[in-house]
């Protein structure tokens, strides 16, 4: 008898539109066997088109293997993303687990929930997502209709219909800057990274919260907004920042690559380090340490955030309504060489 899904659609119908065998399909959905890029893209668009959704009570019946949590990620490669994927993995492979990936760039809710769709079809029976995958997916009325669990790392902010691990943004950037200002820095200059991610906004008032507590005027073309959270975007923050006559002593930065690209820029400008500028960074990825001078930085346990997570999603693979939580992990502020004392004007 011909599979069918909820709206009554066979994989043999998606076979026929695709111009493959129904064996094709099923391997494609189960990503099992072997089958060109240009085949998979053939019968997910088939798939897409039809709104074919295996059932994944019956899927996991039959196929008697285990378990899979399905990865959804930016398709940029980061130490951030190394240490959530050792997290996932270590996770999974103590639950006997398996790990599948999918990646995109995820800057609309259309993408976001055409990649999480493909996972599920994939096998996927429950999603890891992270920055801005949870951002966009929250809310929206496809959600529910994928029917699996869904956890997020990493987010600005709790979400009502997915659950979140993540630190305190808005404390974590509020501690870091009274550093910086505790060493005697008034101007003080921030990257703030890519709009999509709520962590920028929580990060964001938590340094201009700060300025303000310690009574210094914030300054606006201070402040670098949009780009992404990687080390081009830190290199052309820096080229707008240090060029001014009036440039800051110190500039803070929302996550480890836009440091490193400020870092960099600043020794092709000559400046010298500490000493000319302090740069801090957030997260304290393997590059924080690597980097001359070394980064002062917040440390966010990204790894086991992620493995917190992952565990979280097991859990919820055994109940009928496994519900929401929202859990929040310390934070501490590492500190290196990257940041110096001034003497205030």
């Amino acid at each position: 008898m011909a599979r069918r899904n909820e709206n009554g659609v066979t994989i043999r119908a998606v076979a026929q539109r695709a111009g493959v065998s129904a064996m094709t399909v099923s391997n494609v959905i189960n990503g099992a066997g072997r089958a060109s890029a240009a085949t998979v893209a053939t019968v997910q668009a088939a798939i897409a088109e039809l709104g074919y959704v295996p059932n994944l009570a019956a899927r996991r019946l039959a196929k008697s293997r285990a378990t899979t949590v399905g990865l959804l990620y930016s398709n940029r490669r980061t130490p951030f993303l190394d240490a959530v994927l050792v997290g996932a993995l270590r996770a999974t492979n103590a639950h006997g687990l398996q790990l599948i990936l999918r990646d995109g760039d995820g800057v609309s809710r259309d993408e976001a929930e055409r990649l999480a769709q493909d996972l599920v079809r994939s096998g996927a029976d429950a999603l890891l997502l992270i920055p801005p995958f949870a951002e966009r997916l929250s809310g929206s009325d496809s959600l529910a209709a994928l029917g699996v669990p869904l956890a997020a790392i990493a987010t600005g902010t709790a979400m009502p219909d997915v659950t979140t691990v993540r630190i305190d943004n808005r404390a974590a950037m509020t501690s870091i800057t009274r550093k910086v200002i505790a060493g005697g820095h008034r101007r003080i200059a921030y990257v703030a990274g890519p709009d999509q991610y709520s962590v920028v906004a929580a990060r964001l008032e938590g340094f201009q919260a700060t300025m303000r507590d310690a009574g210094l005027v914030e300054e606006a073309d201070l402040i670098v907004r949009h780009g992404e959270f990687d080390y081009e975007s830190g290199k052309a923050a820096a080229r707008t920042l240090l060029q001014r006559k009036d440039r800051p002593t110190a500039v803070i930065c929302s996550s480890d690559d836009l440091a490193a690209g400020v870092v960099a820029q600043a020794n092709h400008l000559g400046l010298q380090l500490p000493r000319d500028l302090t740069v801090t960074g957030f997260d304290d990825t393997i590059l924080a340490s690597r980097l001359w001078p070394p980064l002062t930085v917040v440390q966010q346990p990204v790894e086991e955030m992620a493995f917190r997570a992952a565990q979280c999603l097991i859990a919820a693979l055994g109940k009928a309504e496994p519900g929401v939580t929202d859990e929040i992990f310390d934070h501490v502020i590492v500190e290196r060489e990257s940041v110096a004392p001034i003497d205030a004007p």
